[in-house]
């Protein structure tokens, strides 16, 4: 997940960057470091291993979201064994943002709500994942097809299979919408800073993690 995606306004709620499939991802810190709002991670009971993923930028450039990662870092399954090894805890901070002009002038974007982290985390996850029985040539199409469902999903947080889950952000509990699938579970709540936190992860279970301001993003280099 190394690419920098772009915000557009068509076909997402409030955003509309799928997470990309990974590949070679190169660690910088540089996107991150332009971000005009606080990222999150997991909070420091979790002591395993930190790592940058990916920043979406808005057509001007600004940057609206990222990633980080926590634990093992995950690659596309390709068999049965593979996700069952993984342990891992990707964590999406996004802008709480109204819908607003662009900054060129050009358009109008969305609003960036719980949603919008509810789909990101929903995509992102997808992004690791590749049913053993799949051919290979038909993966896009599925993914495609799964995005779509995510996309749907992340629109009605308020029915099922979404349910609720209380987890701390900065120490204060805040609940959150949650579901799991056979790929792994996703969840999406608000922080306190202006902010949306969406999660996904896979071998972790959530029910046990927390949330947090992350004082120095260069620690996840």
């Amino acid at each position: 997940m190394e690419t920098t995606s772009r915000v557009d306004t068509d076909g997402a709620p409030g955003m509309v960057t799928a997470e990309e499939v990974p590949a070679a991802r190169p660690r910088t810190v540089d996107g991150y470091l332009e971000a005009d709002f606080p990222w999150y991670g997991l909070d420091d009971a979790f002591t395993g291993p930190r790592w940058l993923m990916q920043v979406g930028t808005a057509a001007d450039g600004t940057v609206q979201h990222g990633s980080t990662g926590h634990g093992d870092e995950p690659s596309v399954k390709t068999d049965g064994s593979t996700a069952e090894k993984e342990r891992f805890a990707a964590v999406i901070t996004v802008a709480a943002s109204p819908v607003r002009r662009s900054g060129d002038g050009t358009g109008v974007l969305d609003a960036t709500t719980v949603s919008s982290a509810a789909w990101l985390a929903g995509s992102g996850l997808l992004a690791y994942t590749w049913p053993p029985q799949m051919d290979h040539t038909l993966r896009d199409d599925w993914l495609d097809q799964q995005t779509e469902t995510a996309f749907t999903l992340a629109d009605d947080l308020g029915s099922a299979p979404w349910s609720t889950l209380s987890l701390p952000v900065d120490g204060v509990p805040v609940e959150f919408h949650y579901r799991e699938s056979e790929f792994g579970w996703v969840l999406a709540g608000s922080a306190h800073e202006g902010v949306h936190i969406g999660a996904y992860g896979r071998g972790m279970s959530a029910y046990g993690l927390g949330f947090s301001v992350i004082k120095d993003i260069a620690t996840y280099e």
